[in-house]
């Protein structure tokens, strides 16, 4: 079994960026109350396309909040390599109500198209820039909390916060042409909208893919596998390697290697050889790994190792 503090790395891990989700939650509550204000009293559907938009996110982001809190958990007899995958599916179910957004503002947005309407106020618009700012803003701080503990929930966090951000600066284009157009153009915001849902889609696919690839185990990037073939070959001992496999678990990584050793060795130094690997990894503390399987085979004069 890994050393306790490699799980308890990831528990806390998963704990931080719960803690980020629900000030994205808070964040997008406070924003969908000032969009539908926006919207209902400067006469603009876009705005109120982007406030329902931000409480299909709430719930979203409840959902992956819900997934760092299992992927957080050590693992158990049910689930001997821990809990990590409930993170990646969390992802999926936000990559789902991505497409339901999607398609929600795209019926919403072709009925105000064909339904006519008083145009949009003015005021709107610094409502809409504030509303961009601070999406980007949040968009950038999640991304970078993703990228630093491996986490591809909050990766897709960071995506649907930007296609936020792309949605309310098409409504913001769309509200400035009809402001602009003056009588004749009062619809532009509602083809903005509409506009949006295919950024929303695009967006959407981008999540969907990313997060499937970690539940079906998708290879790890080249350079993780060099960096963590070179932490086993600086082991003293390790003669070549064979098989490397790598696969994201959550916020964390296992690792199943094949490493030869000199044949005339003992059993007793073969495995003090593969426990020093094992441990060597588990103290990669950047590249997350809670989970280590190191196959032993001997190295003879007669059958050359395989490259590495």
């Amino acid at each position: 079994m890994p050393p306790p503090d490699t799980h308890a790395r990831t528990a806390q891990r998963a704990r931080e960026s719960a803690q980020l989700v629900v000030r994205g939650i808070a964040l997008n509550a406070v924003l969908a109350a000032a969009k539908f204000a926006g919207g209902f009293f400067g006469h603009t559907y876009a705005l109120i396309a982007d406030g329902t938009e931000s409480l299909l996110d709430i719930l979203s982001s409840t959902l992956v909040w819900a997934g760092f809190r299992v992927a957080g958990r050590p693992p158990d007899a049910n689930h001997p390599y821990g809990h990590g995958k409930a993170e990646p599916l969390a992802a999926l179910a936000v990559a789902v109500f991505v497409f339901i957004a999607a398609g929600l503002v795209a019926w919403r947005a072709a009925h105000e198209i064909i339904t006519p309407r008083q145009g949009p106020h003015w005021a709107t618009l610094p409502l809409l820039a504030v509303v961009i700012i601070t999406k980007v803003w949040f968009s950038r701080r999640m991304r970078t909390a993703g990228e630093q503990v491996h986490s591809t929930a909050l990766g897709v966090e960071a995506l649907h916060h930007w296609s936020d951000a792309l949605t309310s600066g098409a409504a913001f284009v769309g509200i400035a042409v009809a402001l602009w157009g003056g009588k004749g153009m009062e619809k532009a915001d509602d083809w903005a909208a509409l506009f949006a849902c295919l950024v929303i889609a695009f967006n959407g696919a981008g999540m969907f893919k990313r997060a499937l690839g970690d539940v079906m185990d998708t290879a790890m990037p080249e350079n993780f596998e060099r960096e963590v073939r070179a932490i086993a070959l600086a082991v003293p001992g390790v003669g070549a390697l064979d098989k490397v496999r790598i696969r994201k678990s959550g916020l964390s990584h296992l690792v199943d290697i094949q490493v030869r050793v000199d044949g005339q060795l003992t059993v007793s130094t073969g495995h003090d050889i593969a426990h020093a690997v094992k441990d060597a990894l588990l103290a990669s503390t950047p590249h997350a790994i809670t989970d280590v399987t190191v196959h032993v085979e001997p190295t003879r004069p007669d059958v050359p190792p395989s490259a590495s």
